[in-house]
This record gives C-alpha cells, structure tokens and sequence, in this order.
C-alpha cells in the first residue's frame, strides 16, 4: 500500500491547515529567557513547575480564555510553561497588547523576563495538534518564531507588537 493511499482520508497538517482554514486574527509567541541558567541557578527541577512557570501556565491559559484564543503549543501544567504559542481568531495584536505587558510584567516579578511577540496574520481557529511542530505550520507563525528569535539574541525581556516593542524589561539585578 503506497503512502498516499495509508493515509487517505486523514487530513495531513498540510491539507488541515490550508488557507480556507485560517481567518483574521494575532499569532502570539512568548519564551522566558535565559531559563536554563535561571534553573540551575535557583536548583529548581526542570520537570516540575516552580514559582516562575507554575505563573507563566496561568497567564498563558488566563490569556487564551479572556480572548477566546487558541493556545497552539506550550500550555504545561506538569511541568510548568516555559514557552508558548496562542492564536486568538478575530482580534488584532494591538488589542491584546496591554494583557501582553501585564504577563511580562509579572514574570518579570519573579526576577525572571520574558519575550513576548505578537503579530497580525491569518490564524486557526480551533485548536491545533499540540505538537512542537505547531510552530511552523502557517507563514505567520514561522515569522513570528523568527521575530522572537530576533528580541531574545537582543537580550530578550520585549514585549513586541507587530515589530514595534512596547514594553522593554528593567534589567535584572
């Protein structure tokens, strides 16, 4: 049996994502910086949530429910958050801005800072498969990853919105 036909029938991330699927709406993607370091340094254990991703889970899952948005990947209640993607249908980034602040503020309460990143697009709007590969599977999201990674080699600790930062963290003492 060739692939093609294994696999008739169930829609491939491809096909399940083609562009009648997708609608208006924000790609949001966020990532603590420096986290590994900040773990050792704290001893936290990196398969449990602590005081900083244990809060980043809350705000993320917060986030997702105020706007009727989508969390793509990242949402870890057992190990707690360190990064996530969200899409909220229908709404532009800068709707969402000052709750995109709030978060990075409160993280940045724990002595820990976060790059946020929202940017208008085309988005999915129910929920996707979870997987790590979530992140590249709409140009918008790929752009948006591409922009986080811009921010954090930058130091990180943004909140940026729709390539103009926002928020800039107070460096950490």
């Amino acid at each position: 049996m060739g692939r093609r036909a294994a696999n008739e029938g169930l829609p491939d991330e491809a096909t399940y994502l083609t562009p009648s699927r997708l609608v208006p709406g924000v790609v949001i993607v966020l990532d603590l910086d420096s986290f590994e370091e900040v773990t050792r340094e704290r001893g936290y254990d990196e398969y449990k949530p602590n005081d900083v991703t244990g809060t980043l889970s809350a705000l993320v899952e917060d986030l997702a429910r105020r706007w009727a948005g989508v969390v793509v990947y990242g949402l870890d209640w057992e190990r707690g958050t360190e990064e996530a993607l969200i899409e909220i249908p229908y709404v532009e980034a800068d709707e969402v801005a000052g709750d995109l602040v709030a978060v990075a503020e409160e993280v940045a309460s724990h002595g820990v800072t976060v790059t946020i990143v929202a940017l208008d697009g085309y988005v999915e709007p129910r929920a996707g498969r979870g997987s790590r590969r979530g992140y590249h599977a709409t140009p918008f999201r790929r752009r948006a990853l591409s922009e986080l990674r811009k921010w954090k080699r930058r130091g990180g600790g943004f909140v940026v919105v729709n390539g103009s930062v926002v928020w800039r963290a107070k460096p950490l003492q």
